[in-house]
């Protein structure tokens, strides 16, 4: 569940054992990906202020949780007087995408403009800066909020953006074929940046192109882009990582299990409130490319008060995991199931929602899906320092 310190703060505690323990070198978190750049900056080289980071680094207000700038702060000290190859990471894997809009092409797809032109022979390239700009327009007709809700009011049916998807993908197969030169004359990890900010600007231009898709399917396809985003970014993060370490993935269920997402839409949506949409998660797209190379540990929740969860049913996976006599656990599914079985007892699916409605039970019949459970049993009894009970 978004928008408790409890989880963000258990995480901080296992990222920083797996860190000191397990060769974890680094971490990814539901987050803007180009924004993270900074952050990275940050923790790996001390580039910046702790309070800069923190308020330009992050999307979806995440920068002002406490336990986030607690990682920060942790991972930047941690890394001091380090060498490089050890220095622990921070990535964003999301995209630039809020619940109420997506942000326009203009600083990535100029981004990835720049590099080229500083390395390519002019004549390659298939369009001038000020092609970008003219076509990109203003900023605010990409992010009015009205167009997540009104197909008409949104930028994607234009003739502007049909070009840049066509440019877009120019700069890319360009980026790829110019690479042998590019990564000797800057660096693999500039050219990976680069391929980031195509990467993203081609997604954005994808989503921007189906916000304006009147039909039906419109929103679930718009849950889609996003996670397959986030799959494309997870995948770039562990190839550049692979020969460090693992990476910690931080994320709401939803985003990070291995079977479908779905999401009955909450009121607000107009016509669409009680609908009940199903797409494939990034965990489930990233699951299927990688193997058993990806591991999904879920997050279960007994009470939160404050969001208007009580204590859960005796008959709900949570309700059996609010008897364990301690407040939080990590949890190896296997040997759960295990117990669980042995109960012979059939378990229901938790039905109450928290008042802000992004609180997800834990499928019990899902469980075989999920590779280890994070249990926290009371919001208001979990402190940073309650000892996590093995």
């Amino acid at each position: 569940m978004h928008g408790e310190e409890a989880f963000p703060r258990l995480r901080n505690r296992l990222f920083r054992h797996l860190a000191e323990h397990e060769g974890y070198r680094s971490i990814a978190i539901e987050s803007d990906y180009v924004a993270g750049l900074e952050v990275d900056e940050f923790v790996a080289r001390g580039v910046g202020s702790l309070d800069d980071v923190m308020r330009r680094g992050f999307s979806h207000g995440l920068g002002e949780s406490a336990a986030d700038r607690e990682l920060v702060h942790w991972m930047r000290e941690y890394n001091q007087d380090r060498p490089a190859a050890d220095r622990l990471r921070f990535f964003g894997f999301d995209a630039p995408i809020e619940m109420t809009g997506a942000a326009g092409p203009r600083s990535v797809l100029t981004a990835l403009h720049g590099y080229l032109a500083d390395h390519v022979d002019a004549d390659l390239i298939p369009c001038s800066l000020d092609t970008i700009d003219r076509l990109t327009g203003d900023d605010e007709r990409w992010t009015a909020p009205e167009a997540i809700m009104d197909p008409s009011r949104s930028v994607g049916s234009s003739a502007d953006v049909s070009e840049l998807r066509l440019i877009t993908d120019d700069l890319l197969t360009l980026l790829v074929s110019e690479s042998p030169r590019l990564v000797s004359a800057t660096s693999r990890d500039d050219w990976w940046q680069a391929c980031l900010f195509g990467r993203t600007a081609a997604g954005l231009l994808r989503y921007h192109t189906v916000m304006a898709d009147p039909s039906a399917s419109r929103v679930v396809r718009l849950m889609g882009l996003r996670d397959t985003m986030m799959a494309d970014n997870l995948g770039a993060i562990v190839e550049s990582q692979a020969q460090r370490g693992h990476t910690l993935v931080f994320a709401h269920n939803r985003h990070l299990q291995k079977d479908k997402s779905r999401w009955t839409l909450p009121p607000g949506w107009g016509s669409l409130e009680g609908r009940t949409l199903e797409w494939w998660s990034a965990g489930a797209i990233v699951s299927a490319q990688l193997g058993d190379q990806y591991a999904f540990v879920a997050s279960a929740l007994g009470a939160a008060r404050g969001q208007g969860l009580n204590v859960p049913r005796a008959d709900t996976l949570e309700g059996v995991l609010s008897t364990l006599p301690e407040n939080r656990y990590v949890i190896d599914s296997a040997r759960l199931a295990t117990a669980l079985d042995g109960m012979g007892t059939e378990l229901a699916l938790r039905t109450d929602d928290s008042v802000n409605y992004d609180y997800f039970a834990l499928d019990p019949d899902h469980l075989k899906e999920t590779d280890g459970v994070v249990f926290i049993r009371d919001i208001a009894a979990s402190s940073p320092h309650t000892p996590a009970a093995d």
